[in-house]
C-alpha cells in the first residue's frame, strides 16, 4: 500500500491547512462554536468556495474526489483546528443524494444546506431499529442528534417505508426543529415530524445509509487523527516549557515513557484509519471502518486523558486550548457508534 499522498491531495491538504489556520485560530474557533449558529456562516461559504465539498464527491458526480483518502485529507486538517463547520453532514448529505441520483449541484456549491437524520433517541446506531415512519408520502417520528441541522434548509431522513428503509427528502419548515449547540462545539438538532410532507427519493435504501455512515466514521477517524497530533504537539511543548528542580519535566524518564505510549497509540490510529480509507466502497468497508472506530475511540480517550493529567489544572481551563481537544476526542467516539457498539459489528462481520 503507497502511504504517500497524491500530489492534488496534498495540495487540497496544503490549500485547508493554511486556510484553517489563518482564519480558525483557537479563539476564533470557541467563540463561534459555542454560541448559534455554532459554526460561522460566513467561514462556511468561504470554504464552500474554496472547493471542500468538490473534493468529497467523485468526478462522474461533478466532483474531484469521493475516495475515502480524500475524506481522509480534508477531515485530518478540520480535526487539526477543531473546525465546527457542517462539513460531516455535508459529506453524509452527497452520499446518499448520489445513491439516490440526485443532482448533487446545490449541495456542492452551498446553495442548499444539508443534513442527514437518521438516528433515535431508542435507535442511535442501528437502522433496523428505526421507528420513524412514511404512509402516502408523509412522516411521522423523531431524529434524534442530526449533526448540522440546526440551520439546515433541508433533511435527509430515514424511515420505514412498505415494510423496507427509505430515504426521503424533507424542507425543514415542514417539521419541527429543535436545534441546539454540542457540549463539545458545533450544532445539532432534534426533527419531530407529524405527518409532515416528505419525498421519496430511494426505495429500499439500507445499502445506502450503511455505505454513508461509514464513509461518515471513516471521516470522524480522520479527525480524530488530526485532533491527537495537535493534542499530542500541544502537550510536547508544555512538558519542555515546565519546569520542576530546575529542569524541564519532559527530561524526567517516567513522563517520557507515557509520551511514547501515546505515540505509539496515535500511529496504530493512523494505520488503521489509512487501511480503512483504503478499503472504503469496497466489500472489505464495514469490517475495516468497524475495527478503525473502535480503535479510535479508545486510543482518541486515552489522549484525551492523558494529556489532561501530564498538564494538570491548565488542561482543564477554558481558556488552554487542550481542553477543547480532549472534549473534542472524547465525543467522537460516541458519533455514529461508539467503541462497544463497532466491537460487536468487528464479531459479527468476522463470522
Amino acid at each position: 500500500m503507497n502511504f504517500e499522498m497524491t500530489d492534488d491531495r496534498r495540495m487540497l491538504s496544503d490549500s485547508l491547512t493554511r486556510f484553517l489556520s489563518e482564519q480558525y485560530g483557537i479563539e476564533h474557533r470557541n467563540k463561534v462554536a459555542y454560541a448559534a449558529p455554532f459554526h460561522d456562516p460566513a467561514k462556511w461559504d468561504e470554504m464552500v468556495e474554496l472547493g471542500i465539498l468538490y473534493a468529497l464527491a467523485s468526478e462522474d458526480q461533478g466532483g474531484m474526489g469521493g475516495g475515502g483518502f480524500d475524506i481522509a485529507c480534508v477531515f485530518e486538517a478540520l480535526g487539526q483546528y477543531l473546525c465546527p463547520e457542517p462539513v460531516l453532514a455535508n459529506l453524509m448529505a452527497l452520499r446518499l443524494l448520489a445513491a439516490a441520483g440526485a443532482d448533487l449541484e446545490p449541495i456542492l456549491t452551498g446553495q442548499t444546506h444539508y443534513a442527514v437524520a437518521i438516528g433515535e433517541t431508542d435507535a442511535p446506531y442501528d437502522l433496523q431499529d428505526i421507528r420513524c415512519e412514511a404512509k402516502e408520502g408523509r412522516l411521522t417520528g423523531r431524529k434524534s442528534v442530526v449533526y448540522g441541522g440546526y440551520d439546515a434548509e433541508r433533511f435527509l431522513v430515514a424511515a420505514k417505508h412498505n415494510g423496507a428503509l427509505a430515504l426521503f427528502d424533507l424542507a425543514a419548515r415542514d417539521a419541527e426543529i429543535a436545534g441546539y449547540g454540542m457540549i463539545d462545539g458545533g450544532n445539532a438538532a432534534e426533527v419531530i415530524c407529524d405527518n409532515s410532507p416528505a419525498t421519496l427519493l430511494l426505495e429500499r435504501a439500507e445499502t445506502a445509509f450503511e455505505a454513508t455512515l461509514d464513509a461518515g466514521r471513516l471521516a470522524l477517524c480522520a479527525e480524530a487523527i488530526g485532533a491527537m497530533d495537535t493534542a499530542f504537539a500541544a502537550c510536547v511543548d508544555y512538558l519542555k516549557t515546565r519546569k520542576q528542580f530546575g529542569k524541564p519535566i519532559a527530561s524526567f524518564q517516567a513522563l517520557q515513557h507515557r509520551m511514547i505510549d501515546l505515540q505509539i497509540e496515535i500511529e496504530q490510529a493512523r494505520s488503521i484509519t489509512i487501511r480503512a480509507a483504503d478499503a472504503l466502497d469496497t466489500p472489505a468497508a464495514p469490517r475495516a471502518i468497524a475495527m478503525a472506530k473502535n480503535l479510535i475511540g479508545r486510543a482518541a480517550r486515552l489522549v484525551a486523558e492523558e494529556t489532561i493529567q501530564l498538564q494538570g489544572g491548565i488542561g482543564v481551563t477554558w481558556e488552554y486550548p487542550g481542553a477543547h481537544y480532549a472534549k473534542r476526542l472524547v465525543m467522537i467516539d460516541h458519533q455514529l457508534g461508539d467503541t462497544d457498539y463497532h466491537l460487536e459489528r468487528v464479531i459479527a462481520l468476522a463470522s
